[in-house]
C-alpha cells in the first residue's frame, strides 16, 4: 500500500471517490427497495366456538364404562380443534378421532417447548414433530386432559401472513387463495373409556377457531430511518478499508516530511561547510 500511494500520489482521491460512490449507490439501492416493496401483508379475523357439556352416550362392558359424543364443528377455514375433558377417573383413556385427519402433541400450544431428537435438544415445530393422524389418543393421569390440534400445519392459514404481488387487489386475491380451506369431514367423535361402571359423565368441552380474511395493506417501513440504518452499515463497511489505508497513506506522509527535514538539515549543513 505504501509504495502504491509513492508511485500514484492520487490513488487516495481515487480510493475515497470510489467509496463515496459506491456508498451513496448502495444507500440509494436500500432506500429503493424500503420505498416500493412488493410485499403485502394481509391479516385474519378468527371466529371462535365453544361446544360445552357435551352430552355422551355410555356403554357398560367388559367392567369398563365408554362414553360416546360427537361434535359437528364448522369445517369452512377451520384451523384449531382443542378438546377439555373433567371429572375423569385415573387410568381413563380419551380418543379424539376426525376422519380429515388432524395434527397433535402433547407441546402444541406450548411456548417455547424443546423436545429430544437423536439425543439433541430442539425447538419443539408442529410441522416436523406432530403426529399426523385421524385418532388422537391420551392416557388420563390427572381428572383432567387437554388435547390441542391443528388442521394444518401451515401458518398462512392463521393469525397473518405475507404475500408478494404487483397489485393491492392481486395481493388480496393471494391471500383469499391462502386462508381459503375446507376441513372434510369436520365430525368430531369423542371416546371415553374408564375403569369400572362410572355413573357420573365427564365434562367435555371443545373449542374450535375458523379463520377468514379481514384485510391487507402494503408493507411499509419507516424510509428516513431504514435509510439512515443502511447508510451508517454501508459507511461502517467502507471504514474497515479506508482506515487502514489512510492510516498507511499518513504514516508515509509522516516518514516523508522527516526524510526531507533531514535532507533540507544535510544541505544547509553541506552548504555551511
Amino acid at each position: 500500500m505504501k509504495k502504491a500511494l509513492a508511485q500514484n500520489p492520487n490513488l487516495l482521491r481515487t480510493l475515497i471517490g470510489l467509496s463515496l460512490t459506491l456508498i451513496v449507490l448502495l444507500s440509494y439501492a436500500v432506500y429503493g427497495a424500503t420505498i416500493s416493496p412488493n410485499y403485502y401483508i394481509y391479516e385474519t379475523e378468527a371466529t371462535d366456538n365453544s361446544f360445552e357439556d357435551i352430552e355422551l352416550t355410555k356403554v357398560f362392558q367388559n367392567n369398563e364404562t365408554t362414553w360416546i359424543g360427537t361434535v359437528s364443528p364448522d369445517g369452512q377455514n377451520l384451523t384449531w380443534i382443542n378438546m377439555t375433558i373433567d371429572n375423569l377417573a385415573s387410568g381413563a383413556i380419551v380418543k379424539m378421532t376426525n376422519e380429515g385427519k388432524l395434527y397433535s402433541h402433547p407441546f402444541l400450544g406450548v411456548p417455547d417447548a424443546e423436545v429430544e431428537v437423536d439425543g439433541k435438544t430442539v425447538d419443539f415445530r408442529c410441522s416436523e414433530h406432530c403426529t399426523y393422524t385421524e385418532s388422537i389418543e391420551v392416557e388420563a393421569d390427572s381428572s383432567q386432559v387437554n388435547i390441542q390440534s391443528l388442521t394444518s400445519t401451515d401458518p398462512a392459514r392463521r393469525s397473518n401472513g405475507t404475500v408478494y404481488a404487483d397489485s393491492l387487489s392481486e395481493a388480496e386475491e393471494l391471500a383469499r387463495k391462502e386462508i381459503n380451506y375446507s376441513h372434510e369431514p369436520s365430525q368430531i367423535v369423542i371416546q371415553i373409556i374408564e375403569p369400572g361402571d362410572k355413573s357420573v359423565q365427564p365434562q367435555v368441552n371443545i373449542h374450535t377457531v375458523n379463520e377468514e380474511f379481514a384485510n391487507i395493506a402494503i408493507f411499509e417501513i419507516d424510509a428516513a430511518t431504514e435509510f439512515l440504518w443502511a447508510l451508517a452499515a454501508v459507511v461502517g463497511c467502507f471504514s474497515m478499508v479506508l482506515i487502514p489505508s489512510f492510516t498507511v497513506y499518513f504514516a508515509a506522509r509522516a516518514k516523508e516530511r522527516r526524510n526531507e527535514e533531514k535532507l533540507r538539515i544535510a544541505t544547509e549543513e553541506h552548504a555551511n561547510e
